[in-house]
Formats: C-alpha cells, sequence, structure tokens
C-alpha cells in the first residue's frame, strides 16, 4: 500500500484498519505531509490505523483553514465507522481546536508541540518591515483569542498535549491550563526528548538525501511515539466499552 493523493488529503490504509487518524501537520511541513511526517505516520499506518494526512500552506486566517481542514475531513471519513483520533503538530494542534464542531466530531486530540505565537513573531520579516510599509497584521483569530475560544466553546474532554524537552517554540503548558478550566476536563501533558521538529524530521532526511541518511535511532523514537499515542488511544476506547 502506498500514499494516495485525494484533493488536498494524502490518505494511507492499512489492509484492515484499526481506526482513523485525522493529521495536520505545522507551518510549511504541511504543504507535503506524506513526505515531510512520512516516517510518524507510516509508524503509525503499521500499526493499523488509516491516515488522512491535510496538505495545505498556512496563511493569516487561520479560522477559515480550521474550517476548510473539518470540511475536507468529513468529506472523506466513512460516516458508519468509529469517531477519528485527531493528530496535529506547532500549527495543526491549533487548526484542529479551532474546528467548528468543537471536537465533537473525534474520539480525541493528540497535540504535539502546540504553537500560537503571534503573526510578527512567526513571521520574522513582517515584525522588520511591517511598520515601515504602514503594515500591521495579526492572525485570525489572535493568539489570546484563540486561547479565549478553547476555553469557551471547544468540547472535547479528551486531549493529550505532545512536550518535546528542547523545543524552544512549545506552548503547552499555557494551553493545558485552558483546557483545565473547563468541566469534565481529562486533558494530559506528556514530556519525550526531542526538540520542534522531532515529529518531521526523519521523513524530511529520508526524502532529500536517501535511506543511508535515516538515523535508525530517530525512527526507534517515531515508533515509541507512535506506540504512546495509540497506547493512549486505545485507554480511551477501553474505558468508553
Amino acid at each position: 500500500m502506498n500514499w494516495r493523493q485525494r484533493g488536498s488529503l494524502w490518505c494511507w490504509s492499512p489492509p484492515y484498519p484499526q481506526g482513523l487518524i485525522e493529521f495536520i501537520g505545522g507551518s510549511y511541513l504541511a504543504a507535503t505531509p506524506q513526505i515531510s511526517y512520512r516516517r510518524l505516520l507510516e509508524a503509525l499506518a503499521r500499526r493499523g490505523m488509516a491516515i488522512h494526512a491535510w496538505s495545505y500552506v498556512p496563511g493569516f486566517d487561520h479560522q477559515a483553514q480550521a474550517n476548510e481542514a473539518w470540511r475536507t475531513f468529513r468529506q472523506r471519513r466513512d460516516p458508519d465507522q468509529p469517531p477519528p483520533l485527531r493528530l496535529g503538530h506547532s500549527l495543526g494542534c491549533k487548526l484542529h481546536l479551532l474546528a467548528p464542531d468543537n471536537g465533537r466530531g473525534c474520539s480525541a486530540l493528540a497535540a504535539m508541540s502546540f504553537n500560537n505565537f503571534s503573526a510578527e513573531r512567526s513571521v520574522p520579516l513582517l515584525a522588520e518591515l511591517g511598520p515601515a510599509l504602514g503594515v500591521t497584521s495579526e492572525f485570525s483569530p489572535s493568539p489570546e483569542e484563540t486561547l479565549r475560544l478553547i476555553e469557551r466553546n471547544y468540547k472535547q474532554a479528551n486531549t493529550l498535549l505532545v512536550r518535546f524537552k528542547s523545543d524552544q517554540l512549545d506552548q503547552s503548558p499555557r494551553l493545558l491550563q485552558v483546557l483545565q478550566q473547563r468541566s469534565r476536563d481529562h486533558s494530559q501533558l506528556i514530556e519525550r526528548a526531542g526538540d520542534h521538529l522531532t515529529p518531521a524530521s526523519a521523513g524530511l532526511r529520508q526524502n532529500l538525501l536517501g535511506g543511508w541518511a535515516d538515523d535508525p535511532a530517530r525512527q526507534r523514537e517515531l515508533d515509541q511515539l507512535a506506540e504512546q499515542l495509540l497506547q493512549w488511544w486505545k485507554g480511551l476506547t477501553q474505558t468508553r466499552n
């Protein structure tokens, strides 16, 4: 089985899927998720999960992109199958959290390296040239409004936040505080070795440099990450049953 493109989704399905993962990557890595996140997504597929990975180029209107991703996933989903596990990395976490169904249409969310910086922090050239050109711009919703919307509207109780210890861009602890303000919240935060690019880098090296450049130790890290994500998700499923 190989990756197949279905519109803006890249899809991988094992022979007998045990569940579905709807994945949104971060920043410009997400334009080619089947390459940038290949090793992690295929590690999940080897463990029986079907993968739908959304391809996009980030813009300033994050709410519009969250709506687009949600519609795209819903159109491809089999309505007779159990609700999917949503998986995000960096900006992808924010887009999942802003989904118009407020998390009701998924079984859980796993959010790796949540990032909610301002436009000027995320796009350094904007901070440099914006004032000189008389241009001011911010993501919509802004970082502060994003957290308010999550606290007020997000209904999914089961969220696993994954923070990598050397990740200087991660804002998972702040997100955890917001999620825990809600009643009946079951969010939790775990820490693993690595940095902001840990979920993505092995697939990038493999594609650009060939198989000889693929670090076996990094692949083992991604296999362990995939296993931990699925053990958490399966634990939720068993609890419901």
